[in-house]
């Protein structure tokens, strides 16, 4: 249910505007989404666990925040971001 370290290296690498970059929206956003879809993948096998729904919902909650921050500071940032990880919107 957890992300793996190899997988959480590359999801920062590959979202990281510059090297080293582990705190910028777009690192936190992808991380969050790759936990998002994990949770959603357990919730199709485990519909009754009304503990990992409420954790879930408080990652979109934290994700839409951090998504909504990257909209007012830089528009185009927040376009190919959502682009790049197929969210809606």
């Amino acid at each position: 249910m957890s992300i793996t370290a190899e997988r959480r290296a590359t999801l920062i690498t590959e979202y990281a505007t510059k090297p080293g970059d582990t705190g910028s929206p777009e690192v936190q956003v992808a991380l969050m989404s790759e936990r998002i879809s994990n949770l959603t993948e357990h919730l199709k096998t485990h519909a009754k666990d009304f503990h990992s729904r409420r954790g879930l919902l408080v990652l979109v909650g934290q994700r839409r925040g951090l998504l909504d921050y990257l909209k007012r500071k830089d528009n185009g940032r927040y376009a190919t971001l959502i682009q790049r990880l197929g969210l809606r919107r």
